[in-house]
């Protein structure tokens, strides 16, 4: 990573991680060109966060080209521009969830299929289980332009950490960076297995509400938490991978 003299270790490691998370995200179908948005607190001793530049594919999003922002949607250190609607987003939940440091917003195919269902998202298989009446919706309001919708957003995000923009997409939240990126990754894998179930025109078999909350309350053991395990072995992905996230 390039230096700088005001990155504290603790603002390097974020970068590095947030940087890798988005070129996981165009290796796993999470990116769309140069939109949507993955943002996290840049250290513990600022009141501000890191986002990409607009204008880079998810691929070209490296740690040191990362934009530092405040709560207001101003660069405070970066060159560059932001895409707006990511502030608006994110800086909603940033602003109104200290216990997240991560938020992550997506296009992919299956999730905004499933975010155009009525029903939402069915709980159907294991990895699904963990997001179980865990789960919000936020309706539609046109192209996030408005910071007015920055209250709706965090109110309907309320304490999941996981939430449906209606017609819109996906979004998660962590406590880390990796914890943000394996939500997506069973949320997006939860919707494809849901529109692969609706092909079949077979009949489902549904768990049972009890077996679904039992599961659920197995994901939140401190063993099983998301991210802790994966994200070593993606990082050794991108290595093989040649991936420039951490220049």
């Amino acid at each position: 990573m390039k230096t700088n003299k005001n990155f504290d270790d603790e603002e390097k490691q974020n970068r590095l991680d947030l940087a890798a998370a988005y070129h996981l995200a165009d290796i796993y179908g999470f990116s769309d060109i140069i939109w949507n948005h993955i943002t996290c607190k840049t250290s513990s001793n600022k009141n501000t966060f890191l986002i990409n530049k607009f204008g880079l594919r998810y691929d070209e999003v490296t740690a040191s080209n990362l934009l530092e922002i405040d709560l207001n949607g101003n660069i405070v250190s970066g060159e560059g521009e932001i895409n707006y609607t990511g502030f608006v987003i994110h800086g909603a939940i940033h602003k109104t969830r200290e216990d997240l440091n991560c938020v992550m917003h997506s296009h992919s195919r299956s999730g905004l299929a499933v975010s155009c269902l009525k029903v939402g998202l069915e709980i159907l298989i294991q990895d699904s289980a963990m997001f179980h009446k865990r789960i919000s919706y936020h309706d539609w309001e046109g192209m996030s332009t408005n910071v007015e919708e920055c209250e709706s957003i965090s109110k309907d995000l309320g304490q999941n950490n996981v939430m449906i923009l209606r017609n819109h997409g996906l979004l998660t939240a962590g406590k880390t960076i990796p914890e943000a990126f394996m939500l997506m990754y069973y949320l997006d894998r939860a919707c494809k297995v849901q529109l692969d179930l609706l092909k079949t025109n077979k009949e489902i078999n549904i768990p049972s509400d009890n077996l679904l909350e039992f599961a659920a309350g197995q994901y939140e053991d401190p063993k099983y938490k998301l991210g802790d395990h994966e994200w070593p072995a993606l990082k050794r992905m991108l290595k093989k991978n040649n991936s420039i996230y951490d220049q």
